[in-house]
C-alpha cells in the first residue's frame, strides 16, 4: 500500500520543524519501448488537471496511480523537466546530447528503440527524477499522501556522538516506494530482455538517489557549542545523482541474457559480471556523427566545438573528422565589478570578440545515405 502511515504530529506541525535552518534480444518486432520522458512529459504539460486518459504510453497500472494519486503525478511531471535538463548538462560535450525532440511523444525519439547505453542512462536518470520529485513534494507538504519521514524520531547516534532526530527528514523511502510502482509497472507488463534491462536501470536510478543522503544537523548549548544536536537527513543536490550515474555510463557493461531468462551474462567475458549498481545495455550505439533517422540520432552538424580540447567536446571528436566552420562574433559581458555600501554591486559592460567554432555538415551523398 502506497497510503503513508500517519504520524504522531501533524503535517502541519512537521513543516514548523522543517529542515530547522530552512549482444543479445533487444525488444520484440512490433514493441517500441516508449522513453519514460513521454509520459512524464505530458503529465507536467496537462498541469493540477490531469486528465490520465490522455496521456500518451500509461498502461493499466499506472493510469490506476495517476488516477488515484493526480497531486503526485502534477509533482512527477514537474520533475521530468528537472532529469531532461541534467541529462543534457551531463551529456552536453557529447556528441549524443540528449536532445529532446517536441514533436515526438517519445521526447527523446528513436534513440530509445536501441538497448544502449544512452537508453540505459535515460531510463536510471528518470527513474531517479521520479524519486527525487516525490520525495521533495513529500518533505514540502505539497502532497496529502506523505510528508517526513515518520522513522526518524527519537535518539541516534554517528561518529560524533549522540543526537537527536528533528526537523523533516526526507521521506526517500516512499518517493522510492512510488517511484517503483508507477515506473516499473510499465516493464512489468510484457516480460522480455528490454524489459529486464529497463528494470535493472529503473533500480540503479532509484537507489543512487538514496545514496546520496546527508546528516545535516542544528548544534545548541552556550554559544553554538554543540552539546546537543538536532539532525535530518536530507536529499543532496541533484546534480550529484546526475554526476553519479554518468560516471555509471561511463562503465556501463554490455550483457545478454542468461539461459533461462532471469538475468543477464557479460557478453565480454573479459569483464566482470555486472553489480546491481551498474548500468547494463545490450547493443552498441551509433555514432551520431550523421543525421539517421532510424537510429534516432541528430548528428553533430552546427555542433559548437572546442579547438583545442582533445576530449569528447573537441572539434576533432565531436565533428567526427569532417571539419568545422570559424566564426567571429561579438559578445557583451558584465566585467570590472564593484561592490557598492550598501548594498549593490555594479558592473560596466565589456565587448568580447571570440571564435565560435561549429561542426561542418556532411557531404551531400553520406547525409542522403543516412536518411
Amino acid at each position: 500500500c502506497l497510503q503513508e502511515p500517519k504520524s504522531a504530529d501533524s503535517p502541519q506541525e512537521q513543516l514548523g520543524r522543517r529542515r530547522m535552518t530552512a549482444a543479445s534480444a533487444p525488444r520484440a518486432p512490433g514493441r517500441a519501448p516508449a522513453a519514460p520522458g513521454a509520459s512524464l512529459r505530458y503529465i507536467g504539460a496537462l498541469g493540477a488537471r490531469v486528465i490520465c486518459d490522455n496521456i500518451p504510453g500509461l498502461v493499466n497500472k499506472q493510469r490506476q496511480l495517476c488516477q488515484r494519486y493526480p497531486d503526485i503525478m502534477q509533482s512527477v511531471g514537474e520533475g521530468a523537466k528537472e532529469w531532461i535538463r541534467e541529462c543534457q548538462h551531463q551529456f552536453r560535450h557529447h556528441r549524443w546530447n540528449c536532445s529532446t525532440l517536441d514533436r515526438d511523444h517519445t521526447v527523446f525519439g528513436r534513440v530509445m528503440l536501441r538497448s544502449s547505453r544512452e537508453a540505459a542512462f535515460v531510463y536510471a536518470i528518470s527513474s531517479a527524477g521520479v524519486v527525487y520529485a516525490i520525495t521533495r513534494a513529500c518533505s514540502q507538504g505539497d502532497l496529502k499522501v506523505c510528508s517526513c519521514d515518520p522513522l526518524k524520531r527519537g535518539r541516534s547516534k554517528d561518529e560524533r556522538g549522540e543526537f537527536d532526530w528533528g526537523g523533516c527528514s526526507d521521506n526517500i523511502n516512499y518517493g522510492i516506494r512510488f517511484a517503483k510502482a508507477f515506473v516499473d509497472a510499465k516493464e512489468k507488463k510484457v516480460k522480455d530482455a528490454r524489459a529486464l534491462m529497463n528494470l535493472h536501470n529503473n533500480r540503479c536510478g532509484r537507489m543512487a538517489v538514496k545514496r546520496f543522503l546527508k546528516l545535516e544537523c542544528k548544534c545548541h548549548g552556550v554559544s553554538g557549542s554543540c552539546t546537543l544536536r538536532t539532525c535530518w537527513l536530507a536529499m543532496s543536490d541533484f546534480r550529484k545523482t546526475g554526476d553519479y550515474l554518468r560516471r555509471k555510463y561511463n562503465g556501463a557493461i554490455q550483457v545478454t541474457m542468461n539461459q533461462d531468462g532471469t538475468g543477464f551474462t557479460v557478453a565480454n567475458k573479459n569483464f566482470r559480471k555486472p553489480t546491481k549498481t551498474d548500468l547494463v545495455y545490450f547493443e552498441n550505439s551509433p555514432d551520431y556523427c550523421v543525421m539517421d533517422k532510424s537510429a534516432g540520432s541528430l548528428g553533430t552538424a552546427g555542433r559548437v566545438c572546442s579547438k583545442v580540447s582533445r576530449g569528447t567536446d573537441g572539434c576533432e571528436v565531436m565533428c567526427c573528422g569532417r571539419g568545422y566552420d570559424t566564426t567571429r562574433v561579438t559578445r557583451v559581458t558584465k566585467c570590472e565589478c564593484k561592490f557598492h555600501w550598501c548594498c549593490a554591486v555594479r558592473c560596466k559592460e565589456c565587448e568580447d570578440t571570440v571564435d565560435v567554432h561549429t561542426c561542418k555538415a556532411p557531404k551531400r551523398a553520406e547525409w542522403l545515405d543516412q536518411t
